[in-house]
């Protein structure tokens, strides 16, 4: 479902957080071409994404979201759903020196842009080596891909990545699905020789590093 808004414009801080917006936008349709939530307040830009959320009611798959914040050169007060291949074909016509984003003027219902993660009461949980989430991230898409057959249909590979990334990382992490560390590496807030964190807020648990962030909603199997 879809519904029209009026047309609206984020002036992004200078061409390189336009570049790395690009970045975030092109990784993100890798694990999951649908939505971007783009909520600005003031001279911040955030900017959430779906890497992993259950399709199926009572599968093991978390909801695991990405958070990428970005500095905006003009305030603004934006909070609108949109569809990633739209962002990005807007990105793409902006160019190399493009600072004015215009916001897609069609917005799309999606379950996970309605689920808040906590503002407060995070405790740290523990650090991880990036190294670490790299390692877990490669060892389950290879495993993805050994499990399933030639031509699965989407039923099949729902379940396979289901059961792969909605699995704790009982070795170094056992409060966080493997699903994290996917969308950790797959995202690129996972680079090799840097450090990341695990927090905890009730029932979520969020892996933060220099880079961005992945929130993560487990699934009630690993509750």
């Amino acid at each position: 479902m879809t519904t029209s808004t009026l047309q609206q414009f984020l002036r992004l801080a200078d061409p390189g957080t336009a570049a790395d917006l690009r970045t975030y936008v092109t990784r993100a349709r890798t694990a999951d071409d649908g939505a971007i939530r783009l909520s600005a307040h003031g001279t911040v830009l955030a900017a959430y994404v779906a890497v992993l959320r259950p399709k199926l009611l009572g599968e093991g798959t978390p909801t695991v979201l990405g958070l990428r914040t970005m500095a905006l050169s003009e305030a603004a007060d934006v909070d609108v759903t949109v569809p990633l291949s739209a962002v990005a074909d807007r990105l793409a016509r902006m160019g190399t020196d493009g600072v004015e984003l215009s916001v897609p003027p069609v917005t799309v219902n999606e379950s996970w842009a309605g689920i808040t993660a906590p503002r407060g009461g995070w405790e740290r949980v523990r650090d991880l080596t990036s190294d670490t989430l790299i390692t877990a991230a490669k060892n389950g898409m290879r495993e993805v891909a050994q499990i399933l057959p030639v031509n699965p249909g989407a039923l099949i590979v729902n379940n396979a990545r289901a059961a792969v990334w909605g699995r704790a990382m009982e070795d170094t992490a056992p409060e966080l699905p493997a699903g994290a560390a996917f969308a950790a590496y797959t995202l690129g807030f996972a680079a090799p020789g840097e450090q990341a964190a695990v927090f905890r807020s009730h029932r979520w648990l969020r892996l933060s590093s220099d880079r961005g962030h992945v929130l993560i909603k487990p699934a009630a199997t690993l509750l």
